[in-house]
């Protein structure tokens, strides 16, 4: 972590992370510490950019998705910052029509390839055509691409994606640092 973070800070972020509708009062009396300083706390770490936002994670198969891509792709170079920009701009012209089933799509490095995107699907038919137009998108120049698929609807599911246990480890850091 980049800033020093105190334990009561982590204990908050924790969790929030596993519970974002928890109440200040709740949050305080399970910490046991007072409802203000709990409400300072989440103050000082959504101001901070610790919290961006709150939200929850579906049952993505009750609302229909039975497929979920991790994406790996290797662009043929690297562009300019005016063309990430535009390619940002095309990028929610293309959401606002089409809806994203994209919840996350980062540039990286590793295995040869330079960006990662995170996806939900009805079908592999909807994956497939999702990839094929991640191929043809304008500022991308794709030289290959590769994805990894789950089934979300196999029943033999080691761990399926919580912040849970995420915001367990984060304590865990805390007092294996000190």
């Amino acid at each position: 972590m980049a800033k020093k973070i105190r334990e009561i800070e982590l204990k908050v972020l924790s969790e929030l992370m596993k519970n974002s509708r928890i109440s200040d009062r709740e949050l305080a009396k399970h910490l046991k510490v007072s409802q203000p300083t709990v409400s300072r706390i989440r103050n000082r770490l959504e101001k901070e950019g610790y919290i961006k936002e709150y939200t929850f994670i579906p049952d993505f198969t009750k609302l229909g998705y039975n497929l979920m891509a991790v994406t790996l792709v290797a662009r043929a170079k690297e562009f300019a910052q005016k063309d990430t920009t535009a390619l940002f701009k095309e990028a929610q012209k293309w959401a606002g029509k089409t809806g994203f089933d994209t919840v996350v799509a980062l540039r990286g490095i590793g295995f040869g390839y330079d960006a990662v995107i995170l996806s939900f699907h009805e079908s592999y038919s909807a994956y497939q055509e999702r990839i094929k137009e991640i191929k043809q998108f304008p500022y991308i120049d794709v030289e290959r691409i590769t994805s990894f698929l789950v089934d979300l609807t196999d029943k033999a599911q080691y761990r399926p994606l919580t912040l849970s246990t995420l915001a367990d480890h984060l304590l865990t850091l805390k007092k294996t640092s000190q």
